[in-house]
């Protein structure tokens, strides 16, 4: 029997990235400018197809940290995040010197709470410290209560800062994830939906955005005919080379989805009669999830005092990658110090919670396998 390793998300070509890399190479352009930068720059504009401009950068995370400087972020400053997320999302807050204040999940999306967002706002102003931006995550490709979170933005004038790593492909209300911050992000890591090997792209309804995150992410070099600089820069932008990846990667982006959905709607079917466990869904039809990642949470109290962590073990033993929900930034160690609010619906959620191999590259024999396995335990 083949039990090679099942992974959790791992890399899926598709075959026409090496015409966009020889391109490359057969022209001499692989530094970080180039034909495929802005292709690709133009393919991802035309798939969110909501009037936005897009700078490809090296990473997610040289994103938000653009996102923030770029929304004036200051020494001193209360950034409001979703606690529910991969370090990613706040690490950048810290980088600029301010401070996260961190906000517990809801239930239907396991985003940010909107009415716990409130609060935070309304007790950070009253302590005399209005929070210069807000993040906003959809984990594992699940659209966060956009309506909600930007009528609290608008109420309060904050602005958003979309993170949509995970949700390339995501929808709400038929507009594509991406497009709903002021700033948005996108990452291409070699996990995500589709990927550039490493990279990721700052997304703005803003033009001046986008010339300013290029700027920043070449350097900061003023226009001169010598090396000049008149703020601090930043070596972010996405090469030729892993921009020409995404540009092939691009191609087979909508079938990549339609997969992640597959396996979702294998999971759902695979624990249709288990009362104990719920397989992260959608809310209501607004919501249209990529399902980057199929989530599971466990009820111990019906499934006999077994918990994500035994099944965890067991799928381990076989061979088969699993992976428990992001822990909350408020229970890492290194914010220990940092504001929270909310009560314990991410910490819940985090101790319940697996996510569970969800590749657009697992094979009908990787399925049975898993099946088995789960069907077993």
């Amino acid at each position: 029997m083949n039990n090679s390793k099942i992974w959790l998300s791992s890399p899926h070509m598709g075959g026409g990235e090496q015409k966009f890399i020889k391109e490359a190479f057969d022209s001499n352009w692989v530094a970080p400018l180039g034909p495929n930068v802005t292709g690709f720059e133009q393919d991802l504009e035309a798939y969110l197809n909501n009037n936005v401009h897009v700078a490809s950068l090296s990473s997610g995370t040289a994103a938000i940290h653009l996102g923030l400087i770029l929304l004036g972020v200051k020494l001193g400053d209360d950034i409001i995040c979703q606690s529910m997320t991969f370090s990613a999302s706040a690490n950048p807050i810290v980088y600029l010197g301010a401070t996260p204040i961190f906000i517990d999940s809801e239930l239907e999306t396991w985003n940010m709470c909107p009415e716990v967002l409130e609060t935070a706002i309304k007790d950070r102003i009253k302590k005399g410290k209005k929070p210069k931006a807000i993040i906003a995550v959809h984990l594992y490709g699940m659209p966060y209560k956009v309506d909600e979170i930007r009528l609290i933005a608008q109420k309060y004038e904050i602005p958003i800062i979309e993170d949509s790593a995970e949700a390339l492909g995501s929808t709400y209300k038929n507009k594509k994830c991406g497009t709903f911050g002021d700033i948005s992000v996108l990452s291409f890591n070699g996990n995500k939906i589709i990927t550039t090997s490493g990279g990721g792209a700052l997304v703005t309804h803003n033009k001046e955005f986008k010339e300013k995150a290029i700027f920043l992410a070449t350097q900061a070099r003023d226009n001169a005919p010598h090396y000049q600089h008149s703020e601090i820069g930043y070596n972010y932008r996405m090469s030729n080379i892993c921009a020409g990846i995404g540009r092939g990667q691009m191609e087979i982006l909508d079938s990549h989805v339609d997969k992640r959905r597959e396996m979702h709607q294998f999971y759902t079917t695979v624990f249709a009669n288990h009362e104990g466990v719920n397989v992260f869904s959608e809310p209501n039809s607004d919501f249209h999830s990529n399902h980057w990642l199929t989530a599971i949470t466990i009820d111990s109290e019906k499934n006999g005092g077994k918990t994500r962590e035994d099944l965890r073990i067991v799928l381990e033993i076989n061979n088969i990658e699993s992976r428990p929900l992001w822990k909350p930034m408020h229970l890492q160690p290194v914010f220990s110090s940092v504001p929270y609010y909310g009560g314990t619906v991410a910490e819940k959620l985090f101790n319940d919670g697996l996510c569970l191999p969800s590749g657009s590259n697992l094979s009908e024999n990787d399925r049975n396998r898993i099946k088995k396995v789960l069907n077993s335990y």
